[in-house]
């Protein structure tokens, strides 16, 4: 039992008209190639990068394994001098090191103060942020933020979700990404916005035997790449070498529907979470009865959300 891989769509530089008439409203990821994307693609040596931003202090993720894994939380979070970080992060064995010596770092920039402020690579790396040209296929008011990631070679990110769209722009290394689509989320063994699967090659199929039925979607990113990954859509991400990438959010739901609070764009939409709740009372008032029941009257409000609220243009 194997599941289905289907190669991402790739497409040749596309013009913003072109991006927004032809590709964003499928609602699928595509890989643009040969995007204008500024000096970053030729400049970002780990040299370069360490003088660029020098000493300043960055709280990064270190990881004993390659896979990390957000729910149990397999990792430590420190701080490091970003110079001494991105030297680090570069290397396969390390001399210092806080785990063990082939330990993983991974760099996911925050806010000034990360429970009110989003990342913006022109806040927190001003000098870098000087070399990229971020593709503008949105407008100004719909910009959420710009993450600056770091990752060791080898390392693999958690599958997740987030609410807003994105450009994941790979300028230095190669990242191999898997996609699943938001209809295949019954397969994927949520918590929250995250599957609890985190080996998607070997994945423990008598824990999670309906992983098989999810499909996906593969891309291999190269510098200077540039990956549109729609809202909704899951992504696991393996960094095959040291590399420096930037992510775009944007919003493209009315700026209420967003919870104000949400400083990382992965926070419910507040009609979500309020449907959420209410769902969660209405089980909790179905304990009241006994068991037949209990089973009778949750597969109608099953019946009544399918009818309500799912799609009938797919599967």
């Amino acid at each position: 039992r194997e599941q289905q891989v289907v190669p991402v769509e790739v497409l040749a530089a596309v013009t913003r008209e072109q991006f927004l008439r032809d590709v964003y409203p499928r609602r699928m990821p595509v890989v643009l190639k040969g995007m204008e994307l500024g000096t970053c693609i030729t400049k970002w040596t780990v040299d370069y990068l360490s003088n660029a931003e020098g000493s300043k202090e960055v709280k990064i993720h270190v990881s004993a394994v390659p896979q990390m894994d957000f729910l149990s939380k397999n990792f430590v979070y420190r701080t490091l001098p970003f110079d001494v970080f991105v030297q680090r992060a570069a290397e396969v064995k390390h001399k210092e090191y806080f785990l063990s010596e082939d330990e993983k770092y991974y760099l996911r920039s925050v806010g000034e103060d990360a429970r009110k402020d989003i990342a913006d690579i022109r806040k927190q790396f001003p000098i870098l942020a000087e070399d990229i040209q971020i593709p503008e296929y949105f407008e100004k008011e719909q910009f959420f933020s710009s993450v600056f990631r770091i990752s060791s070679a080898g390392l693999q990110l958690w599958t997740h979700y987030d609410v807003m769209d994105n450009f994941l722009i790979q300028v230095t290394g190669k990242k191999r990404v898997a996609l699943y689509s938001p209809r295949d989320a019954p397969y994927l063994y949520l918590s929250g916005t995250k599957s609890e699967v985190l080996d998607v090659d070997n994945p423990d199929l008598e824990k999670y035997p309906l992983f098989v039925k999810a499909k996906r979607y593969q891309c291999f990113l190269e510098a200077g790449d540039v990956l549109f990954i729609p809202a909704l859509w899951f992504h696991n991400v393996i960094s095959e070498e040291f590399g420096v990438a930037l992510n775009v959010f944007w919003k493209h739901l009315p700026a209420e529907s967003y919870d104000k609070t949400d400083t990382y764009g992965n926070k419910d939409p507040t009609a979500a979470s309020r449907a959420i709740q209410i769902l969660d009372r209405a089980l909790k008032a179905l304990e009241e009865l006994p068991e037949e029941y209990r089973d009778f009257y949750a597969r109608r409000m099953v019946l009544r959300i399918q009818e309500k609220a799912y799609r009938n243009d797919y599967g």
